[in-house]
């Protein structure tokens, strides 16, 4: 047991039926019907081919798509397939998630097989607006449809989804609650090196946010500023672009629009008491880049324009966060600083992350957008760590205790005799 959690090493697994929650959402070419990216499902590998090894009949659950826009979801097919190469074995694929197909393909599993089950967020259940509309307790995610039919064929649960412990949903919390259920390798790993990292971070120690995901990083921005678990936040992307309006500055129409297209206009009011009350600690852009007929310009804060969107941060910006890059000891990152999908709007994000590359500080990236721009400039061996999570890693720098985490301790205390006599059988043998 390790921070109050069960791991691999306190369950017999052969012969045991696991079910594994994973987090290999990862962005899709629908044409081809292939992964852009494997980043995640390579991270997952090591409980894999250890539960494989120790002949477990392992059932993963996954889901593929953001969970806000219902177009983006998509089958695991694609995924099956990955895996399949990477561990050099079949891993089975089937297109169900707990209907009758899917529970007669688990019964029917040998010791060491590993089958991937469809989408889960193809059930309503799995969805974030089922999430926050219902506000399901534990308890009452362990009655939703999903526990009720796959808990009783499987001995164990497993989570290996750091990345996605920070939703609250019957895949991630529900099963905590009627089976015995421990962390995965990756798991274990991501939650026990922030949590070290956490508990005193060598300074200065920086926070970079960006990106156009900016709920949670405005949700944390206020506590690890009181808390003085960061000395600074350097601002990119929609995040810089709100804070710059909440400070005054004339953002221009395109953005604004953009902003309020979003629903992100509330973080406006929010980011006014947050640019007011750590001025000194929140460090904004000078100057952003813009597009005119495929060509880029930057211009000063003071200058921006009104007919085209702000897309990246500028050269003298990105000169001010290389030189605080170089003096931080710990740095936490999670969103690029602007487009960086497209030569002329990558310039900020390229540089900051060759100066994150190169700095002697200890760097922990987290994030998908952010993982795909290290994977783009090939500096992930000049990372000290790459994180599966995004809003997971943000959660976790708040001080607030991730649900999965949550579940998984109440899982530790519920069925602590199941554990104790596991140990014991182990020992006769």
């Amino acid at each position: 047991m390790k921070y109050g959690i069960n791991t691999l090493d306190d369950i017999p697994l052969k012969g045991k039926t696991v079910l594994l929650r994973l987090d290999i959402n990862q962005p899709v070419d629908k044409e081809s019907e292939t992964l852009k990216d494997i980043t995640r499902i390579r991270a997952t590998i090591p409980t894999l081919i250890e539960l494989h090894a120790k002949g477990a009949k392992v059932v993963i659950l996954a889901h593929q798509g953001s969970d806000i826009e219902y177009h983006n979801f998509y089958t695991t097919k694609p995924h099956a397939k990955v895996l399949s190469e990477l561990l050099n074995m079949q891993v089975k694929f089937i297109e169900d998630v707990c209907g009758p197909a899917a529970l007669e393909e688990i019964k029917n599993l040998q010791d060491g097989e590993i089958l991937l089950l469809d989408n889960v967020r193809f059930i309503s259940e799995e969805q974030t607006l089922f999430e926050k509309n219902l506000k399901l307790s534990h308890e009452e995610q362990a009655q939703t449809l999903l526990v009720r039919k796959l808990a009783p064929l499987a001995d164990f649960y497993i989570c290996d989804a750091f990345a996605a412990a920070h939703r609250d949903q019957p895949s991630l919390c529900g099963f905590q609650q009627v089976l015995p259920s421990v962390m995965g390798r990756l798991f274990e790993d991501e939650y026990g090196l922030l949590s070290r990292m956490m508990e005193k971070p060598e300074r200065d120690c920086v926070f970079i946010l960006g990106g156009a995901k900016i709920a949670d990083a405005f949700s944390m921005m206020n506590t690890v500023l009181e808390n003085e678990s960061a000395d600074f936040i350097l601002t990119g992307g929609v995040v810089a672009n709100i804070l710059l309006g909440a400070d005054g500055v004339d953002i221009g129409k395109t953005s604004l629009h953009f902003i309020q297209k979003q629903g992100y206009e509330k973080f406006i009011e929010s980011g006014k008491e947050l640019i007011e009350k750590y001025k000194d600690k929140i460090i904004l852009p000078t100057d952003l880049a813009y597009v005119v007929n495929g060509k880029r310009i930057e211009a000063s804060i003071h200058q921006l324009p009104n007919e085209f969107g702000l897309v990246d941060i500028g050269e003298n910006t990105i000169s001010i966060y290389k030189d605080m890059i170089n003096n931080a000891q710990t740095i936490f990152v999670n969103g690029p600083m602007g487009i960086f999908e497209k030569n002329e709007t990558e310039l900020g994000t390229k540089q900051i992350w060759k100066a994150l590359s190169e700095t002697k500080g200890f760097t922990v990236i987290g994030g998908g957008d952010s993982i795909s721009a290290t994977n783009k400039y090939h500096l992930q061996e000049g990372m000290n760590y790459i994180c599966t999570g995004g809003g997971a890693l943000i959660r976790f720098l708040s001080g607030e205790e991730l649900p999965v985490v949550t579940a998984l301790k109440k899982s530790a205390e519920l069925f602590k005799t199941e554990f104790h006599v596991v140990e014991f059988k182990i020992g006769l043998k």
